[in-house]
């Protein structure tokens, strides 16, 4: 498994006792030894200094490379290359690229539409400075026209200069392994690796997936909703459901795996440990 990545996914917190909680998350996480640590950026950049001193955090700490998000729906070319140029200073040598959302009650789209642009922007100001990560939807984005404009909206980010993608996460690894084969069908032959979430709050889970379009099946929905307030029955019958589908990608040769993590490292661990992924 030594040429596969695995990752973990980090987002940027609002108070002091937060960011404490997130190093001391971060520490118990180095030890599984991740390819690097992606930090998230909200709509329009609003979590841009957030992301920015995580990043810094994680440089400094000195055992992961870091990967900001960078999402580029509402903002300026001018502000996207200034962040560009900050990161190169830190050293920083991949990025999450995204189109992003929109701000809440703003309805300037900036320079950018599409993810597309944003990477040919970055390749054409930094050249290839930068491991660029794209967005993957097997479960297609929920803005999507059609499953087929889905799949050639990705392939356009890779020939736009991006090398892999990073999925939203799903529960039916059918709809990765479709996703996949109609990407290569279109003779693109870029890595997609899967997204994985933990299932350790129903209410939670079913709130992000409401918002993001992922799909939880109907069997696991049920199961869920019958634990009602058992948080440890939830957890264990989520990270069976989420081992198994891990072990399914992973005897399938998937290029890697990337942990949303949700700033908490027990669940990640534990999966982690009884995948056998390296850990060095």
């Amino acid at each position: 498994m030594t040429d596969k990545t695995f990752s973990l996914e980090f987002f940027p917190t609002r108070t002091d006792k937060g960011a404490e909680k997130l190093r001391a998350v971060r520490q118990e996480l180095y030890k599984l030894n991740p390819s690097y640590c992606s930090v998230t950026f909200g709509a329009g950049g609003s979590t841009q200094d957030g992301t920015l001193d995580t990043v810094r955090e994680i440089q400094a700490e000195g055992k992961s490379e870091a990967a900001p998000h960078l999402s580029c729906i509402g903002t300026s070319k001018a502000s996207v290359l200034e962040l560009l140029n900050t990161y190169k200073a830190e050293e920083v040598k991949r990025l999450v690229a995204l189109r992003g959302d929109m701000p809440s009650g703003s309805r300037d789209r900036g320079d950018f539409n599409y993810a597309s642009e944003l990477v040919e922007f970055i390749r054409a100001e930094t050249g290839e400075h930068f491991e660029l990560e794209v967005a993957a939807y097997p479960e297609f984005h929920p803005q999507a026209k059609s499953p087929d404009d889905d799949v050639e909206n990705f392939v356009r980010k890779i020939d736009a200069g991006g090398n892999a993608g990073i999925t939203q996460y799903f529960f039916n690894a059918d709809a990765y392994f479709r996703f996949v084969d109609a990407v290569r069908a279109k003779g693109c032959d870029a890595p997609i690796v899967p997204g994985i979430m933990p299932i350790t709050n129903y209410t939670q889970l079913a709130r992000f997936s409401d918002a993001c379009g992922a799909e939880i099946p109907k069997w696991i929905r049920e199961r869920l909703k019958a634990f009602a307030d058992d948080v440890p029955g939830i957890k264990a019958f989520g990270h069976d459901v989420v081992l198994e589908l891990c072990e399914q990608l992973l005897a399938n040769d998937v290029p890697g795996l990337h942990f949303y993590t949700l700033n908490q490292s027990d669940s990640i661990s534990k999966l982690w440990r009884e995948l056998e992924l390296p850990t060095g």
